[in-house]
């Protein structure tokens, strides 16, 4: 395959990035196999302590001394908000915590979630391939900073504007995230509607305006969908969903299960985490959907408030209160080692 700039700058022999995608689904093991096939795996550290996000790394480097990379959402706004907004929230989802045989909770005390600047020290300080980031832009400083130890920066954008703004910023490539894409949407202000723009238009619009690589993210499953994404002009790919079901991933077990079923519609919900993200319909979803909007607290406030329902229904084999992240394509997975998933892609 004809090398392009991002292979080059990243130093990899295919156009494939293992998508990060938070809360233990991608493990070291993850990121080490997709280094070994000549792609680049990404660990997803939102969610991490400064001090996990480490330990993380460092497993990583263990495993593999090939390249890898580090993904973060970007600083969160402070949040005020009020004891009659979380006493709201609380409220509807005490329910769940009964049913569930878990402590209700009565308070939700900040931080909601780790502090950004000091999970950057982290990414700085082990020197990562890439580090790419979500949610919005970053100070140019932290640009700088990376540009100093040649680490390769990675922007996402889910429409035009976003995208310029990112590139105004002076990163080195970004990912156009289709509307398909399972997990989190990544754009920028969560009071504004979803871009709703499918993976294909957004490259194309992209390509046409932007001189720096694009990387298509949102429903690619198969070498169909990335021989054609790819001739649109894209210069990589970046796949998660098609990865879930791999020994290597952190999936859960009822998580496992609920995408063997190959049924369930995926769906954007904010009632998991307070920031709209796409996954497989269940229980928790359809009902708290219809709950009013001020019973969903903004994010991270919100991820904070279910991360006990959530916990405690991995360890119960209980899917219908769990955050299923998958993309639109999520009935075409297979269930491979992660280096054969890579090997059936068939990159020449």
């Amino acid at each position: 395959m004809k090398k392009n700039k991002l292979l080059e700058q990243l130093d990899i022999q295919i156009p494939l990035i293992v998508a990060p995608m938070a809360g233990g689904l991608s493990t070291p093991e993850l990121v080490a196999c997709a280094a070994q096939a000549g792609a680049i795996g990404f660990l997803a550290c939102s969610y991490d302590s400064p001090e996990n996000m480490d330990a993380q790394i460092k497993k990583v480097k263990q495993l593999t001394h090939k390249h890898f990379a580090v993904n973060l959402f970007t600083q969160h706004p402070a949040l005020n908000l009020t004891e009659q907004q979380i006493e709201k929230a609380i409220v509807a989802t005490n329910q769940y915590r009964e049913e569930l045989k878990i402590p209700s909770l009565t308070k939700l005390n900040p931080p909601y979630a780790p502090d950004f600047e000091k999970q950057f020290e982290i990414v700085l300080a082990n020197i990562p391939k890439a580090f790419s980031f979500t949610f919005g832009l970053i100070k140019k400083e932290h640009i700088k900073e990376c540009n100093k130890k040649r680490i390769v920066t990675i922007g996402t954008a889910t429409q035009l504007k976003e995208a310029l703004s990112l590139q105004e910023l002076g990163v080195d490539a970004l990912v156009a995230q289709g509307v398909e894409a399972g997990g989190h949407r990544g754009f920028f202000d969560p009071n504004e509607n979803d871009p709703n723009i499918s993976t294909d238009n957004l490259v194309s619009q992209f390509i046409k305006k932007l001189n720096i690589p694009v990387i298509a993210a949102g429903g690619i499953m198969n070498q169909k969908h990335i021989q054609k994404i790819l001739s649109k002009g894209a210069s990589a790919v970046q796949m998660g969903t098609a990865f879930l079901l791999s020994s290597e991933a952190g999936t859960s077990e009822p998580y496992r299960r609920a995408l063997r079923e190959k049924k369930r519609e995926t769906e954007l919900t904010k009632v998991f985490s307070g920031r709209y993200a796409r996954g497989l319909k269940n229980r928790f979803m359809t009902e708290m959907k219809d709950k009013v909007t001020d019973s969903i607290l903004p994010f991270p406030a919100q991820n904070a408030l279910t991360r006990d329902i959530r916990s405690k229904a991995a360890q119960m084999d209980q899917e219908e209160f769990l955050s299923l992240w998958a993309g639109s394509n999520a009935h075409m997975i297979k269930e491979h080692s992660a280096l054969e998933i890579i090997s059936k892609l068939n990159f020449k």
